[in-house]
């Protein structure tokens, strides 16, 4: 086996707005506290490479992933089903141009974009040697709570280096750590993955940065001197940070603990590593249609008449929250309502991906993917070490789970109104079976 590592500065000009947080808050940056980057890993066995980047990002579209592959294959003839693109999920870093309101995206940053994935991904495959890979799976414990189902802590308790979730069973409680070395021993990459909302500042704060897993990488990456690490985002979508949404100084500050918590746990990983047998490669891309929430036109003027009844209230401002995410869903309704005149589909195809090293299945979809779903996809699956990881190669919001769903509000209503995009149906069955076919596919014969 052959393995490679490239890398590419991902970071946009000061001024630029920051993904997340709210509805059409002009959050704007101020500074660059660390670097964003593209980085990636290639792994290659019997002439057939497969590629990981990761970006510090919130999330990607799928017509930029598209874009980057076509370009890495113009330069090195590896095809798209073999490039999995995922992102960390800052807050922290820049609009990538599919929310409404969640941040406005730099034309010009964006349109570099495609190119800087590319060029990390081409030099990860240009930087091929021998290599082992070794894994770890490691406790990681004292970061996230699950933000559903338990109550976060308060500030000064989570800051505690004892402190633990009432409910560790609702979140990931461990972490895997991949280790690359050459023929001599040194480590030339390494990737973590751990599923958390990397997100621990708030939406005062306006410092370019990747949140703390892109802190913590950034502090391994210095210990080993010309390694590349990932970040592999795991299950996120209803696990934050013990600490997020306190003022600005208390923010920046858990920032750095829970980094180094993060750290310390991906430092004993790369410690306790063991070698895993690579006997093959295999990818998988597929293109996957779930199942939306069905609304006739009538309905969706309906609701668009109730949110420009808040618009074109007499007292109503920009100021106000309630406007501003009325103007969000009301631009998502009217989009429902042009496309239906057009006679196109409200369920457009996204993707999901699956690739085999050795005995580690990585399963991606471009979701932010409740704990439950993963831990009904890690129990199925035939992969001796299965990873859930997102948002990758396109990004559809959150999967929650059935009671979530159920239940409706943020996760489940909201954000898909925020993509332009109709509430998912029964994302749950839905994504646990089509993950589950990829993982029958590359491990079922094994």
């Amino acid at each position: 086996m052959r393995i490679g590592f490239g890398r590419c500065e991902l970071t946009p000009r000061v001024g630029v707005e920051l993904a997340g947080f709210g509805p059409f808050i002009n959050r704007h940056s101020v500074g660059v506290r660390d670097p964003l980057w593209a980085r990636a890993m290639a792994f290659e066995l019997d002439g057939d490479p497969a590629v990981i980047v990761s970006l510090d990002l919130c999330v990607i579209y799928r017509r930029i992933f598209e874009r980057a592959c076509e370009l890495v294959r113009e330069e090195t003839g590896v095809p798209s089903e073999r490039i999995m693109v995922q992102c960390t999920h800052t807050h922290s870093g820049p609009e990538t141009g599919g929310l409404i309101g969640w941040g406005q995206p730099d034309q010009p940053w964006l349109e570099l974009l495609p190119g800087r994935i590319a060029r990390a991904a081409i030099a990860a495959v240009n930087d091929l040697r021998p290599g082992t890979l070794s894994h770890a799976r490691v406790r990681c414990e004292g970061i996230g709570v699950n933000r559903e189902y338990d109550d976060a802590p308060a500030l000064e308790e989570a800051l505690r280096d004892d402190w633990r979730p009432a409910k560790p069973e609702l979140t990931d409680t461990t972490a895997h750590v991949l280790v690359a070395r050459d023929d001599d021993g040194r480590t030339i990459g390494f990737a973590s993955s751990f599923g958390c909302h990397p997100v621990v500042c708030c939406a005062q704060t306006r410092q370019i940065h990747g949140d703390f897993v892109g802190v913590a990488t950034n502090l391994i990456e210095a210990e080993h001197p010309g390694a590349t690490g990932l970040f592999l985002q795991g299950a996120n979508g209803d696990v934050n940070t013990c600490v997020v949404h306190e003022p600005e100084e208390e923010s920046l500050a858990a920032l750095d603990v829970i980094a180094g918590r993060y750290a310390r746990c991906v430092r004993a990983g790369i410690d306790a590593a063991e070698p895993v047998e690579v006997d093959r490669i295999e990818t998988l891309l597929r293109e996957v249609r779930f199942t939306r929430k069905e609304f006739s036109r009538e309905q969706i003027a309906s609701l668009l008449a109730e949110q420009e009844e808040i618009i074109h209230a007499p007292d109503a401002t920009d100021d106000d929250r309630e406007m501003r995410l009325a103007t969000v869903k009301a631009v998502a309704y009217r989009r429902f309502l042009a496309a239906m005149d057009e006679g196109q589909s409200l369920a457009e195809p996204t993707l999901i991906q699956g690739i085999r090293i050795g005995p580690l299945g990585l399963y991606a979809s471009p979701f932010e993917v409740f704990q439950a779903i993963k831990n009904d996809v890690v129990e199925g699956a035939d992969a001796p070490i299965a990873l859930v990881v997102g948002p990758s190669n396109d990004a559809l919001g959150y999967a929650p789970d059935r009671t979530a769903a159920a239940r409706g509000g943020y996760a489940a209503d909201q954000v898909p109104l925020m993509q332009g995009t109709l509430p998912l149906a029964k994302i749950h069955d839905e994504l646990v079976a089509a993950l589950l076919e990829l993982d029958a596919a590359l491990f079922g014969s094994t």
